[in-house]
């Protein structure tokens, strides 16, 4: 269930050509997608009532997670079980962005294989709550400062040109900064200390040069959520 309530479970969606069952929280900026795959390129509606920043989507049957950030668009895809740069394909979303209705599905075996069933979680961004974006290392541990509008409570970002993890990093784990602890979504480590990364009131910034958090003109795509949504947040 993405919805707010208990009785939101999954409704039938019929804005995209493949029916699909939603359970979204559109105040939230997310939701929850199935559909069952039919070997031609195809929308799906999603239930947002805005357009997706960031979706996942896994055939069931299969170990692959396939990203879509808007800040890499729509000819690029990434693997959330994987640490590829971003792979370039028609394949993946058609070449066409979501909209405030639905997504778009190439050919990719990934997506929409004939009879298969599929599940997708869809972010829109939500001032104050959430935000997706990008930023370009500068190789120094003055790193970029990326601005977010709040205080995160949880991150995540990848470099997307070149090989490299999926990082998180948390207030949980890291009650103070420099921030030094992360976890990698794509590998069964153990919690990891050695990065160091400020978390700031109203975004954060890279402490560190290595070529996963902050190589000299290396791309990165993020995703952030509030300590605190919709509140001012106070400085660490």
């Amino acid at each position: 269930k993405a919805g707010s309530t208990a009785s939101s479970t999954s409704v039938t969606n019929t804005s995209g050509s493949i029916t699909s069952q939603v359970s979204a929280n559109p105040s939230a900026g997310f939701s929850i997608v199935g559909w069952t795959g039919t070997a031609a390129a195809a929308t799906i509606g999603h239930g947002l009532n805005a357009a997706p920043n960031f979706i996942i989507v896994r055939r069931r049957s299969s170990a692959d997670w396939v990203v879509y950030h808007s800040s890499i668009g729509n000819t690029v895809a990434l693997f959330l079980n994987g640490s590829n740069a971003a792979a370039s394909s028609s394949f993946y979303w058609n070449n066409t962005s979501p909209n405030s209705s639905v997504f778009t599905l190439g050919l990719a075996g990934n997506f929409n294989q004939n009879g298969q069933n599929y599940v997708a979680y869809c972010w829109a961004e939500i001032a104050g709550f959430s935000k997706f974006g990008s930023y370009t290392g500068n190789g120094s541990t003055d790193g970029p400062f990326v601005y977010t509008g709040f205080r995160p409570r949880w991150i995540m970002y990848k470099r997307t040109d070149s090989t490299s993890n999926w990082q998180m990093i948390d207030t949980a784990i890291n009650t103070y900064n420099n921030a030094g602890t992360d976890l990698f979504a794509n590998l069964s480590n153990a919690e990891t200390a050695g990065y160091s990364f400020d978390i700031l009131s109203n975004g954060f910034k890279q402490r560190d040069n290595g070529a996963g958090q902050n190589a000299s003109g290396g791309t990165y795509i993020y995703a952030a959520f509030a300590e605190n949504p919709f509140k001012y947040a106070n400085a660490r």
